[in-house]
């Protein structure tokens, strides 16, 4: 199920890096404690159950079943799915909150994406064959532009991880980021007044 967000104030708590980290960590690899995801977001215990317990009061994250020694909460996610996107009548506050969590999500995508292409080369072959970054212009209307992007879901759907019960043996967690939007209209900056590089 994907809840279309509106809520500024959802949008707000879920804006910050440690917390979309801490989601992401659990939908891929399950059930943690505080103290598991603590060092992989970045920050202490303390403030990750603080985090957790944020993430849970909006629905993303909730208490998994306990360990058998019982000493630490387990969370684990809702697999509640995610989207916002702006209109032409959102409220100032309501667009505002759109875009931090939009610019954030985006932002973080980013950051893992660089840190990915500057290890590639450390990988073994089979994996580096696979890994690739392309950016394509397509000229499509509106309806295919729709049907496109319901084709992509559809197309990685069996592959989701967290969800996939027939994984080879070799599987990694792989990220596929795709965007499907209008290339923007952009300020042309014409020719240069004078030739910097003239001697």
């Amino acid at each position: 199920m994907t809840d279309v967000l509106s809520d500024p104030k959802v949008m707000r708590a879920l804006a910050h890096p440690a917390r979309l980290e801490m989601l992401n960590r659990l939908q891929v690899e399950g059930p943690s404690t505080a103290t598991e995801i603590a060092e992989f977001a970045g920050v202490t215990p303390s403030a990750a159950s603080y985090h957790l317990r944020m993430l849970a009061k909006y629905g993303f994250v909730e208490d998994a079943p306990p360990r058998a020694d019982g000493r630490e909460r387990v969370w684990r996610s809702t697999g509640r799915g995610l989207s916002v996107s702006t209109e032409p009548g959102d409220a100032p506050e309501l667009r505002a909150a759109k875009e931090l969590l939009i610019h954030t999500v985006y932002d973080e995508a980013h950051a893992d994406l660089k840190r990915s292409m500057g290890q590639v080369d450390r990988e073994p072959e089979e994996w580096r064959a696979g890994s690739t970054w392309r950016r394509k212009f397509l000229q499509i209307g509106p309806e295919e532009m729709r049907r496109l992007g319901e084709q992509m879901d559809a197309l990685l759907a069996p592959y989701y991880a967290g969800s996939r019960e027939d994984a080879p043996d070799d599987a990694r967690t792989v990220v596929v980021q795709y965007s499907i939007y209008l290339r923007p209209e952009r300020p042309v900056p014409g020719l240069p007044t004078e030739d910097h590089d003239a001697v």
